[in-house]
């Protein structure tokens, strides 16, 4: 797949806001500051799409991008420890939650993780959350840059331990959006899943 446009449509903080003209959607998930901006700016090759930021929960919206008029690149706001209210945090997590469980246009996740750390609590509760899901579940280690080879493979087998405590065998791709690595696996997942 090639990504020839994508321009940023809309931003949605309730579940009435979200578009109805039926768009396959390819989501991004993960918990603040694992990079989703960088990496969603790495494969869609545009270096300002998506608006980075060294403060975590910078994302505080369903950040909707429509690429090449035919789908969806959904930016989902991080889970975890941004600066908000504990109650804003439970609303997001309720809304996030319905989103990846329930929403009828929704094709793929990517659920991104920081390969130099382990999942967190919160990563577990989303691989928990995917496990019956029937939309195709896919884990992106990001910042794969930052480690050697060895290190990645540690990264990779503390990821399959806990899938494998859930009894799930899910894809992992190695990204790094400093280098571009892993760009071409994601379309090519996309691609299949979504029958562009």
């Amino acid at each position: 797949m090639e990504i020839h446009e994508i321009q940023f449509v809309k931003g949605v903080v309730r579940w009435e806001g979200l578009p109805d003209e039926g768009v396959p959607e390819v989501a991004f998930v993960g918990r603040s500051n694992v990079g989703k901006s960088s990496l969603l700016n790495m494969v869609a090759e545009r270096k300002e799409l998506a608006r980075t930021s060294r403060t975590p929960g910078k994302t505080q919206q369903f950040n909707y991008y429509l690429v090449n008029q035919i789908l969806y690149f959904v930016d989902v706001p991080g889970f975890g420890y941004a600066k908000v209210s504990k109650k804003q945090r439970a609303k997001w997590g309720r809304f996030i939650g319905e989103y990846l469980t329930h929403r009828v246009p929704l094709r793929v996740v990517f659920h991104l993780v920081d390969c130099r750390h382990p999942p967190t609590q919160l990563d577990k509760d989303v691989m928990a959350l995917m496990r019956g899901s029937p939309v195709p579940y896919i884990i992106v280690l990001t910042k794969a840059d930052k480690l050697s080879n060895n290190q990645r493979q540690k990264s990779l087998a503390s990821v399959q331990q806990v899938l494998a405590q859930g009894a799930m065998e899910v894809p992992v791709v190695f990204t790094s959006a400093k280098k571009g690595t892993g760009r071409e696996e994601l379309l090519t997942w996309i691609e299949n899943l979504v029958a562009v």
